[in-house]
Formats: structure tokens, C-alpha cells, sequence
């Protein structure tokens, strides 16, 4: 089955544009990571994807729960008041949430280490005042 993430990209857009939604209001709307939604929006990285992530994103926008992932395999996105089709919890889609889980931690982490390096380059300039005052 093709999946095609550039008409997801193009749905979210559009439907970002329509509600006047930032990327941040839509990652906290959606508990999905910031770079996740990042990603799928500008259509930057194209891997699998938990099931789970595509009906937050899909819900946050006030789509049906399954409507990317109708427009991710080419069929006519249910209307909103349609009933939810289970979809199986694979264990692919365990491993896309914790792959995601990890990109929004290692996110997290490099924003530590750039401030823990502003910090360090701080305290050596404070250092290098301190002893050319003796």
C-alpha cells in the first residue's frame, strides 16, 4: 500500500490556514511533539508514523480521528460524526511512539547543552575578569 505524506503535508497546511493555527498551538493541541509535527507539516522526513500520531494531529485540527490517515492511503477521509474503525496497536506503531518519544528527548537534551555551554562560556568570561583584576 503507497503512503503519501506530501498530501498530508498539503492537508495540514490547508486546514492550519483555514483555523489560523501555529505549529505550537497545534503540538500542544495534539500531545505531539513539536518536531514531529514539524516534520509531517513541511513534509521533511517521510517514515512510518504510529497510527495514534496521525488521529491527534487529525482530532486537534477537528477532523475525524482516521482522516490523514485516509488521505495518507488515497481514500475519501470519513466525516466527522462517522464511527471510529480500530485500527490494530502493531508493534510497529509501538516502536513509532517510542521513536518519537526519543526525538522529543533528544530535542530536549540539545536544548540543555546549548544552554549549559552558554552557561560555561559565561562563567569563563567571569573567571577571566576576575583574574585580570589581581
Amino acid at each position: 500500500m503507497s503512503e503519501d505524506w506530501a498530501a498530508v503535508a498539503k492537508a495540514i497546511n490547508q486546514r492550519v490556514n483555514e483555523l489560523g493555527l501555529q505549529q505550537k498551538e497545534l503540538a500542544k493541541r495534539s500531545h505531539v511533539s513539536l518536531a514531529i509535527v514539524r516534520e509531517v507539516q513541511h513534509h521533511l522526513v517521510e517514515r512510518r508514523r504510529s497510527p495514534r500520531t496521525l488521529e491527534s494531529l487529525s482530532t486537534a485540527l477537528g477532523w475525524h480521528p482516521q482522516h490523514l490517515d485516509a488521505v495518507l492511503h488515497d481514500r475519501t477521509p470519513p466525516a466527522v460524526d462517522d464511527p471510529v474503525v480500530d485500527l490494530a496497536d502493531t508493534l510497529w506503531s509501538r516502536i513509532d511512539r517510542v521513536e518519537e518519544r526519543l526525538e522529543d528527548i533528544t530535542e530536549r537534551l540539545d536544548a540543555l547543552k546549548s544552554d549549559m555551554a552558554s552557561v560555561v562560556d559565561q562563567l569563563a568570561e567571569v573567571a577571566k575578569h576576575v583574574r585580570g583584576r589581581r
